[in-house]
């Protein structure tokens, strides 16, 4: 919020004109709230806002403070190697952000910050990761998704931390694929956020995906309803292109237009550079330079594959990215169907990249997206 202990006369003028707008509701005798809900004129609303500071960026135009974000991908693409540069890049801002890792052991994080001499990663002092005692556990006498939010909500409190990253939101619903079980847990912590002024990052999966496809809110898991309920949503890409190139990509946003939508997705190399991990930020490109070249018997096939699992036509052409007639026809077609490439092939290559500055620390302490970087581990994974 702005600073309101010395208010300047425009902060002054807005107060009493906040005050005259409330003073004008009470009149026309329409109440300030009912029961859960309040009741503001739209030009009070406007003016009491305007006397706030806007959010700020926590890693660029992907997430911004107090939201509630979601960052997904398939599984050993990158997630949690951009998530934890996104924690560092803001604790060298100075805020205390908290890390709460449900994937990696304590070793395992080590030998991921760890170079070939032997040299450990410096981070932040205000960069904590917070992980499950598993000699606690046993001795959890309420179901543990309660015990772990009431914890979660606990550590960030006596921490005075207000940026929580969690990786993965998985431990804290077991079924993230029904809607209702994702749902309700992002309003679980809509609560916390809206009651201490968090902002919270929330780590997903994707089922495995179709890479030569564009990413949409459908690779989510969970998507129909958590969609609903998150403030932004960005996405990892495996690119076509080469085994240590990612894209970057926005799927949905509410403080800002939509800068990496499909037609300029953020390109960035997987690597290691010195004893950190990170995402290496190449510049722009269309997202359809990083698909796979589509063959028309795989279609046919992916789409008898869902239509087997119980998808509609609707349901499978969403999935896919073609018309409910294609689909039709797919499934009317047989088997021997002459191979057939549709879609776009990625150029090889940087050529097709536009360079640009990467987002960078703001001089109002906040931390942008600026040099991810990010490597695979031996064995292809990151």
């Amino acid at each position: 919020m702005n600073d309101m202990s010395n208010p300047t006369s425009w902060q002054k003028a807005s107060l009493i004109g906040a005050e005259l707008q409330s003073a004008e509701q009470t009149s026309a005798g329409v109440p300030t709230s009912v029961g859960m809900l309040s009741i503001k004129s739209a030009n009070r609303t406007l003016t009491e806002a305007s006397m706030t500071a806007n959010p700020k960026q926590l890693y660029g135009e992907f997430w911004f403070e107090h939201e509630i974000g979601c960052l997904f991908a398939d599984s050993n693409v990158g997630k949690s190697i951009l998530a934890i540069q996104i924690a560092e890049d803001i604790a060298k801002t100075g805020e205390i952000v908290l890390y709460f890792d449900f994937e990696l052991s304590e070793k395992q994080f080590q030998l991921r910050f760890t170079d070939e001499q032997g040299n450990l990663h410096h981070f932040p002092s205000t960069l904590y990761r917070v992980q499950p005692d598993m000699n606690l556990i046993a001795s959890i006498d309420e179901p543990f998704e309660d015990a772990l939010m009431r914890n979660i909500e606990n550590v960030a409190v006596e921490t005075k931390a207000r940026i929580l990253i969690i990786d993965n939101i998985s431990i804290l619903c077991m079924q993230m694929e029904k809607g209702e079980d994702s749902a309700a847990l992002v309003q679980r912590l809509r609560t916390l956020k809206n009651k201490y002024g968090f902002s919270i990052l929330i780590i997903a999966h994707t089922p495995k995906r179709n890479m030569s496809m564009p990413i949409t809110q459908n690779d989510l898991a969970g998507s129909k309803k958590l969609f609903n309920f998150i403030d932004s949503c960005f996405a990892i890409g495996l690119s076509a292109q080469s085994g240590n190139m990612r894209y970057v990509k926005q799927v949905k946003v509410r403080n800002c237009e939509m800068r990496y939508g499909g037609d300029n997705v953020m390109v960035c190399h997987i690597e290691k550079v010195g004893t950190m991990v990170q995402f290496i930020n190449m510049g722009t490109a269309p997202e359809h330079d990083h698909l796979r070249m589509v063959n028309r018997e795989e279609q046919v096939q992916e789409a008898r594959l869902l239509s087997a699992s119980g998808l509609s036509l609707r349901d499978i052409a969403s999935r896919m990215g073609v018309s409910k007639s294609t689909v039709n026809r797919m499934l009317r077609e047989v088997s021997g169907v002459p191979d057939g490439q549709t879609g776009q092939v990625g150029q090889t290559g940087q050529d097709g990249l536009s360079q640009v500055s990467q987002p960078s620390h703001l001089s109002n302490g906040t931390a942008g997206g600026n040099a991810i970087t990010c490597k695979t581990n031996d064995d292809g994974t990151a």
